[in-house]
């Protein structure tokens, strides 16, 4: 890992671009975290409402279930829906002086939302960007993740602060997981997520199509009603991976609401082995060398 990655006068390619060099306390402090998580996956996509949030969720169970050691941090300011994912509403981490525990999943997962620390959750949050971008910064450097085989981030929609904030403090090895649903336009708007990454200066490492096709409860197969191939045809039109595709579940759905992710209850059936094939090429990323 070069040691600026992570630093605030970093430049795109991870060399120092301050002329007093990285002697913050802060950045050390980010550093070193980073230097203790061997992956960072950050899942975005430019449209809302693509189910990017149940992909984000499911990935990270489904990692940990293979016995990696997993955060999930959702940086969602505005809509943070992790905590409800994974039946955790209510639940607050530990905080002390400078640090914050996540809250424990599992033994393999622990996770960190901002709606762990709202005591409302019909409370708006009404923040300008550079206030998020403090918080986010602050959820990677003074939470207390140690050591990590996969940090797995979950972006509100879009190409604006919380994403951009996020890459930014990560570093250039972070790479993105982009979610998207087959039509035209949702395409479009994924489209420029795409070109985000690149010109952030990181990888994506791979396109999934969600709500492709739908999932008879009845049957076990999966009709295609609508369209599906719009992932596919990105992936391809952009020279970057397609995980897979997803299908639209009602369990799915059901899962989320009930907050038992679909991979811990339902990972035998064809949505489940659908998410599998989606997550297999993250669990053969080689590990990084050691610095």
């Amino acid at each position: 890992m070069s040691g600026c990655e992570g630093c605030a006068s970093a430049s795109p390619d991870g060399t120092c671009t301050s002329s007093t060099g990285c002697d913050k306390p802060e950045d050390q402090k980010l550093k070193r975290t980073l230097g203790r998580i061997k992956h960072k996956i950050v899942v975005m996509s430019g449209k809302g409402g693509v189910g990017k949030s149940t992909v984000a969720a499911n990935i990270a169970v489904a990692l940990s279930l293979a016995g990696k050691k997993v955060g999930l941090l959702d940086v969602d300011v505005h809509g943070p829906s992790v905590p409800r994912l994974l039946s955790l509403k209510g639940q607050q981490p530990h905080i002390g002086d400078q640090v914050m525990e996540p809250v424990p999943w599992s033994k393999n997962l622990s996770v960190m939302s901002l709606g762990f620390l709202l005591q409302d959750d019909r409370q708006a949050v009404i923040w300008r960007g550079p206030v998020k971008m403090g918080l986010i910064k602050q959820f990677v450097e003074d939470v207390m993740w140690g050591d990590l085989d996969f940090l797995i981030v979950d972006c509100p929609p879009g190409t604006g602060d919380e994403p951009l904030s996020t890459l930014q403090t990560l570093g250039p090895t972070a790479m993105a997981v982009i979610v998207t649903t087959p039509q035209g336009v949702a395409v479009d708007d994924v489209r420029r997520s795409v070109s985000f990454v690149g010109e952030v200066g990181n990888r994506v490492l791979g396109i999934v199509e969600n709500m492709s096709g739908f999932a008879c409860p009845d049957c076990g197969k999966v009709h295609y009603i609508f369209k599906t191939g719009g992932g596919e045809e990105l992936a391809k039109e952009s020279g970057v991976q397609f995980l897979g595709r997803i299908p639209l579940d009602p369990a799915v759905a059901e899962s989320g609401d009930e907050g038992f992710p679909f991979m811990k209850v339902h990972r035998d059936t064809a949505t489940g082995k659908a998410m599998e094939q989606i997550i297999a090429p993250i669990l053969a990323l080689p590990d990084p060398p050691k610095a």
